[in-house]
């Protein structure tokens, strides 16, 4: 189902240089630095991600500030001294960015589609990961493929990331037929766990349309051994239809045009809209993955900001 919106760049197709462009804005974000206060990765959710494991490094002795809970006991014991353990922190963390391109995404009824959303998140995820000094890797799915690019530390694996995303993100069209295959989201998350044995961060871009039990499953796997981020891309058309004129929509080469402003038409279009919506929402947190969301009514950069609590003000 596709909403028809005027078809600007940037909004509706994404280009390669718009993806590559964004190295800029991404250079204040993180995943794995130290968040404020509201964050949706502080708090309670920072044992959520594991960020770099550590290393050990050396046994040295103690000296004031050193946290105590490194501490060796049986070196102090030996030398009679306090003896602490120090650790580096490892390098070139392996990171999937997994972004969706199927016709589920190919809908806007406010400013972008969300396709072009999960692009640029997707675009905005591995610069972040490769200014973190990790290796970039990724899956871009659409309803009948899954491109797969192995995590390398390089300039170039972005680039090829955000090629692969650009390719499948132009491809949509209004003529193509929406299937919503559930088997699809899960034999991509399947992929995952062959590829992500441990210590990965994933990264998950979708619209989650088609989740069920099998997908809750497989993202509770994921997140043993890795930290798994699902950022949920959704239209504000699902949470408020509006109270009259017309909406038309397409699937495939149907056109419908519905006049939202009678009740008996609105009333289950909107029940339909936000049951699907909150089900998918209430699945993706009991997954008991860190869960952010993204609307096509705003740009990417500024949503992946406040989420990670860069814009965070008081209250929140």
């Amino acid at each position: 189902m596709q909403a028809l919106q005027q078809d600007v760049d940037g909004l509706v197709y994404v280009s390669l240089g718009q993806l590559m462009a964004l190295e800029y804005k991404a250079r204040a974000l993180s995943f794995v630095a130290r968040q404020p206060q509201g964050s949706i990765l502080s708090g309670s959710h920072a044992s959520r991600l594991r960020g770099r494991g550590l290393d050990f490094d050396e046994l040295r002795r103690y000296q004031p500030g050193d946290d105590l809970r490194h501490l060796d006991w049986r070196a102090s014991l030996r030398t009679g001294k306090p003896v602490v353990r120090t650790f580096t922190e490892e390098r070139d963390r392996p990171a999937l960015i997994v972004v969706d391109q199927r016709m589920s995404m190919f809908f806007g009824s406010r400013r972008s589609f969300k396709s072009a959303i999960a692009a640029e998140l997707g675009a905005l995820a591995a610069w972040m990961v490769f200014n973190a000094s990790d290796r970039v890797g990724g899956l871009v799915f659409n309803d009948q493929r899954i491109d797969s690019i192995a995590p390398v530390r390089s300039r170039k694996r972005v680039e090829m990331l955000c090629s692969k995303i650009t390719l499948q993100n132009q491809q949509l069209n209004s003529t193509m037929p929406d299937c919503e295959d559930a088997d699809q989201l899960d034999k991509v998350l399947q992929r995952c766990l062959a590829v992500a044995a441990h210590d990965h961060l994933i990264c998950l871009i979708s619209d989650f349309a088609g989740a069920g039990t099998r997908t809750l499953q497989l993202l509770r796997q994921l997140a043993v051994h890795n930290d798994v981020i699902a950022m949920q891309v959704y239209d504000p058309l699902a949470l408020n239809l509006p109270n009259n004129g017309r909406l038309l929509v397409t699937q495939g080469e149907l056109q419908v045009e519905l006049a939202v402003q009678h009740q008996h038409i609105r009333q289950p279009l909107g029940d339909f809209f936000s049951g699907r919506f909150k089900d998918i929402a209430s699945l993706l947190r009991r997954s008991q993955v860190p869960l952010m969301m993204f609307s096509t009514a705003l740009d990417a950069q500024s949503q992946l900001r406040s989420e990670l609590g860069k814009l965070a003000g008081p209250g929140r």
